[in-house]
């Protein structure tokens, strides 16, 4: 199946596979035609820059330009991995790939099947995660046929993605580090190699930090931990919980309250929300640290009111 999907890649057509994060849904990031392909499938504004997935962090250079030391160490420590840099880009990277920006963001996914396909293509993959835009990102192959059906040629099952979480960005672009979007690599440890805090608030423009994202159709209500059975109580319609804990008198759909278990389950949750008829789910956010923070980012996102 992998060589079957380096052949489909080189043909112009659209190839999901798992990663590490999510379900990513993939083209030739060389080729423009390809990629609009995804803007199509995904029905996502031709201005959201793609991530480009390549297999070794020895590729940084043929899409990126004035790589800086930090990339560098940040590469040495945690590629392959739930991390993306934002980097200037090369003259010769198709603006479709970056949304007609000057960036680029980068990543080396650690997942057998993604390094297996992007060694046996041979070049840098675009793949933005497998779901119409802002949506559910995908965790399992299945979520991918469902939501996408016959808009992807292939797809590649590689079971349950571990993480369950999108990258981190870091914006890398501009100097001094900043971080765009928390994601499976918790930032503390991206700090703690660099030396020195991350900026926040950058302006570059990057895949999901929109204010609404990560949605499923349910109304979300994130909340204090210490509110969940208030707001509980005060909501109407078909209310679920999200939690590790039964709330007395209210369907519950299982997340574990630890943030490291619970982020491989948080989407296949929210899909779920749909999937049981449900208005309104809610759910106690974590704290903000660790990978807390990268689920705490995405349920503020799908609670946030759609435009």
């Amino acid at each position: 199946m992998i060589t079957e999907a380096a052949e489909a890649l080189r043909a112009g057509q659209l190839v999901a596979f798992p990663t590490e994060t999510v379900y990513g849904l993939g083209a030739d990031a060389r080729a423009p035609r390809a990629v609009q392909r995804i803007f199509t499938a995904k029905n996502r504004p031709d201005d959201h820059p793609l991530i480009v997935h390549i297999a070794t962090a020895d590729e940084l250079g043929a899409w990126a330009r004035d790589i800086p030391e930090a990339a560098t160490r940040l590469m040495a420590s945690f590629a392959p991995g739930p991390l993306t840099l934002i980097l200037q880009k090369r003259s010769d990277v198709p603006d479709a790939v970056t949304g007609g920006h000057p960036t680029i963001g980068l990543r080396v996914p650690d997942h057998p099947v993604a390094n297996a396909l992007l060694r046996a293509f041979g070049s840098g993959v675009a793949a933005p995660s497998a779901n119409r835009f802002g949506s559910v990102s995908p965790t399992t192959a299945a979520h991918v046929a469902l939501e996408l059906g016959a808009s992807v040629d292939l797809i590649l099952d590689g079971g349950a993605c571990r993480v369950g979480i999108e990258s981190t960005i870091v914006d890398l672009s501009r100097g001094e580090p900043a971080l765009l979007r928390p994601g499976g690599l918790p930032a503390e440890a991206i700090e703690a190699v660099l030396g020195q805090p991350l900026k926040l608030g950058a302006q570059t423009k990057a895949p999901g930090t929109l204010p609404s994202h990560y949605a499923p159709r349910a109304r979300v209500l994130a909340v204090d931990a210490r509110a969940l059975r208030a707001k509980v109580a005060e909501v109407t319609g078909r209310v679920v919980v999200l939690a590790d804990h039964d709330v007395e008198g209210v369907p519950r759909i299982d997340l574990p309250a630890d943030p490291v278990l619970a982020a491989p389950r948080l989407y296949a949750a929210l899909r779920e929300v749909d999937e049981r008829g449900f208005d309104v789910a809610v759910v106690a956010l974590p704290a903000p640290t660790g990978i807390g923070r990268a689920i705490a980012d995405r349920l503020r996102r799908a609670s946030h009111p759609r435009t």
